[in-house]
């Protein structure tokens, strides 16, 4: 019987916790380090799409997910005057709308004992088949295999000869969560909204089984913003930004109690992501813009993705088996970063009325309706049985050349 693997996941975010969900569910053994010396999220609501929402539904966490998400009734587009603007093609597939800390508490529970806090990373080091980590506190955590769910500022990342560059978009998004009582008609609120104008957007849609309303406006900045999810913002300065807009979008700021801002920023994508027994997941990956609402749903994916493909894994295939998981996932995360550019230009045009913005809409429209269908775990038993019968030029050194088809 082929021996346990141990892997090390460094970063317990939605990216993280779903890969240790996933390979536990394959009998790979996981431990997953946290820089955190507690669990802690900002309050925000998020929305996970078709695509990943299939995946979780196929654990044993199908029941809790229906508890604590709201089903989407679509996407309803208007201009910042409350104009209706039509959407081109097929009804959006349904995504689930969910408060961020009820997914990540109900994921550290599905993976409970595995996350150790308080470990903030200094170093990953390749120790021959396997790698060492080291942490501020004096642990060391020998592991056959380290993935870098840390996010975009990851020392994974680093650590296997990669830094991005960030640009910034000169917007800066505001998000906050109201309390549906506070609004007579938040009872009639549905799915995603979304009102688009000159230079700014702003899109709400409920949360926590309706009684809490999301919200995120994205307004233009002449400075570059940090980019935090905890820094302050101005709700007076929101409310100068969105005068005159539909009511709605009024009501909902007016109905703030606070709100917090971070600066939008790009990067491009990178050339490769594995490094030997090293991998990247979710932002340290591929960090994108948060205009088409994917950034979580692609970290699900990945984590998927590397439990099918490492499943049975011996520790001489390692190297191969993450670079299959490179392959397979570098260009679809780097067409959704592209496409979620688009999306930001588009609900950020300029002016135009409702037919106008719905003609702008059907020029990248297109590019998108490929993401909602995708089923990552039928693709990489896909790439399992065909395999990696040559190397790939690109790839860094100290990534595999072949891996045998199963």
């Amino acid at each position: 019987m082929p021996q346990r693997l141990n892997f090390a996941i460094l970063g317990a975010g939605i990216g993280g916790l779903s890969a240790a969900l996933a390979l536990e569910a394959r009998g790979i053994d996981v431990t997953v380090f946290e820089n955190a010396n507690s669990p802690r999220e900002a309050g925000a609501g998020i929305s996970i799409p078709p695509n990943a929402a299939r995946l979780l539904r196929r654990t044993r966490l199908c029941e809790a997910i229906d508890n604590i998400t709201t089903r989407s009734q679509g996407l309803t587009l208007r201009t910042s005057h409350g104009e209706p603007v039509s959407r081109p093609g097929a009804p959006t597939p349904q995504s689930y709308q969910i408060h961020r800390v009820e997914l990540l508490d109900m994921l550290s529970s599905a993976t409970k004992g595995k996350v150790r806090f308080g470990h903030r990373c200094v170093s990953v080091e390749q120790t021959g088949p396997g790698a060492r980590l080291t942490f501020a506190n004096g642990a060391v955590c020998d592991a056959d295999a380290v993935i870098g769910a840390d996010g975009i500022h990851s020392i994974v990342q680093r650590a296997i000869g990669l830094k991005a560059h960030p640009t910034s978009e000169g917007v800066v998004a505001y998000r906050g969560l109201v309390q549906s009582k506070k609004l007579s008609w938040s009872a009639e609120l549905r799915g995603l909204n979304m009102w688009m104008g000159a230079g700014r957007s702003f899109i709400c849609f409920p949360v926590s089984q309706g009684r809490l309303i999301n919200i995120v406006a994205f307004v233009p900045s002449p400075r570059d913003m940090e980019e935090s999810w905890f820094a302050a913002g101005d709700i007076s300065a929101l409310v100068a930004e969105f005068d005159g807009w539909d009511a709605p979008v009024c009501d909902l700021i007016a109905a703030l109690d606070e709100t917090f801002r971070w600066g939008i920023y790009d990067r491009p994508a990178l050339p490769y992501w594995s490094r030997g027994c090293v991998t990247l997941l979710g932002d340290a990956a591929h960090p994108m813009v948060p205009h088409f609402g994917q950034g979580a749903g692609q970290a699900i994916e990945d984590g998927f993705a590397l439990a099918v493909l490492l499943e049975h894994a011996t520790h001489d295939e390692m190297p191969a088996r993450l670079k299959a998981y490179q392959d397979l996932r570098l260009e679809r995360t780097s067409r959704v970063q592209a496409a979620s550019r688009l999306a930001g230009q588009f609900y950020r045009s300029v002016g135009g009325d409702a037919t106008e913005q719905a003609q702008r809409m059907r020029s990248w429209m297109s590019e998108a309706e490929w993401i909602f269908p995708y089923d990552v775990e039928a693709a990489a038993l896909r790439q399992l049985q065909f395999g990696i019968d040559a190397p790939d030029e690109r790839s860094p050194p100290g990534s595999a050349a072949s891996m045998p088809a199963r």
